[in-house]
Order: structure tokens, then C-alpha cells, then sequence
């Protein structure tokens, strides 16, 4: 057996344990609102809010670089990642059709990696790095709410665990890279003033 197959049994092991025999129905609808955009909708107000309260100088900076981050994740992911790799989501694989449990439905084709998973450590290490820089505070909150989203999406069936993980890597290098441009431009208009 190679690498690569050992890895994909490994993942679809991983899957059957977390989707099917580690599920607990009465966290069904937990996990479904927990992948939903609208539910984050509370957060993106309160760090705008907070921006807003907070690092009062910082903010049109913090605002566009978050939102230039959550566009660059999603594309990235969505659009060029994904139909690259062509990895099925577990819902289209026939050979896991007596594991998935159908509490939502199969969605886009492909699932490598997950837009999900990129999208939210993408913004959970910009904001992590970004208010760190600013304030010297670190909300590693911000960690464990990317990866909840992410468990998920694993959990609800949509991903498979490396799905996740590897879009979790990508997230995360690119939320650091556009906390690197944040504060090259931060220190750029200190060093003019």
C-alpha cells in the first residue's frame, strides 16, 4: 500500500468515526448551525464593534485587510484549489453511502480543501496576529472557534478530516500573510508620521 492510499484510508477512517460512530444525534442541529454563514454574522459585528472601540486608528486597515483576507481564502479555496484536486465530498463516494447519515445535503462536487476550513483560520490567524500587534492581547478563542467550524464539517458530513486540516493550513498562511502586509503597512504610516 503507498503513502497516498494508506492517507486516504486513514481519512475515510477518521470520517466514519467522526460522522457516523462518534455522532450523538441530539447535537445534530449544534453542528448544523454551527457551519452556517448567518451564525458567524454576531462575530464579524462584534470585531467590527470592537475595531471600531478599540484601535480606533487601526480600523479602516483592519476592516479592509479582513475582509481582503475572507475574498483571498474563499477564491483561492473555491475556485482554483478544489476543482484542481477534484476530491469528491464524502456525500458522492458510494462506498461510504451506509455511513453518511443525510442530516444536510451533498452540496458542491468536490471538498478538497475545505472552503469553510480556510475561510475561518484564515480570519482566526489574521485577527489573532492583527489584535496581538495592536493591543498585546491573544485571543486564542479565536482558534477553537475556527476549529469548531471545522469539526463541523466533518461531523455534518460535508468534509472529510484532511479537507479540513488542509484547509486549515492554507487559512492559516494566508491570514499570516495579510497579517504580515497589515503590519508593514501599520509600521510603513508610523515611520512617515
Amino acid at each position: 500500500m503507498s503513502v497516498l492510499e494508506w492517507l486516504d484510508k486513514a481519512d475515510r477512517s477518521l470520517f466514519t468515526l467522526i460522522h457516523a460512530d462518534g455522532a450523538v444525534p441530539a447535537l445534530d442541529w449544534l453542528m448544523l448551525l454551527l457551519r452556517k454563514g448567518s451564525t458567524w454574522v454576531p462575530l464579524y459585528a462584534f470585531m467590527l464593534y470592537w475595531s471600531i472601540r478599540n484601535v480606533r486608528k487601526y480600523v479602516l486597515k483592519f476592516a479592509i485587510l479582513s475582509l481582503a483576507c475572507a475574498g483571498l481564502t474563499d477564491y483561492i479555496s473555491s475556485s482554483i484549489l478544489k476543482p484542481f484536486f477534484g476530491r469528491l465530498r464524502p456525500c458522492y463516494d458510494e462506498a461510504l453511502a451506509p455511513v453518511i447519515r443525510n442530516i444536510i445535503g451533498c452540496a458542491g462536487k468536490y471538498g478538497m480543501p475545505s472552503g469553510h476550513a480556510t475561510n475561518h483560520f484564515g480570519l482566526a490567524c489574521f485577527w489573532f496576529f492583527t489584535i496581538l500587534l495592536m493591543t498585546g492581547k491573544k485571543w486564542y478563542w479565536l482558534w477553537a472557534w475556527a476549529a469548531a467550524i471545522c469539526y463541523a464539517q466533518v461531523y455534518v458530513g460535508k468534509h472529510y478530516p484532511f479537507d479540513v486540516v488542509a484547509g486549515g493550513c492554507l487559512g492559516t498562511v494566508i491570514g499570516y500573510l495579510m497579517y504580515l502586509l497589515f503590519r508593514k503597512w501599520t509600521l510603513a504610516e508610523l515611520r512617515l508620521s
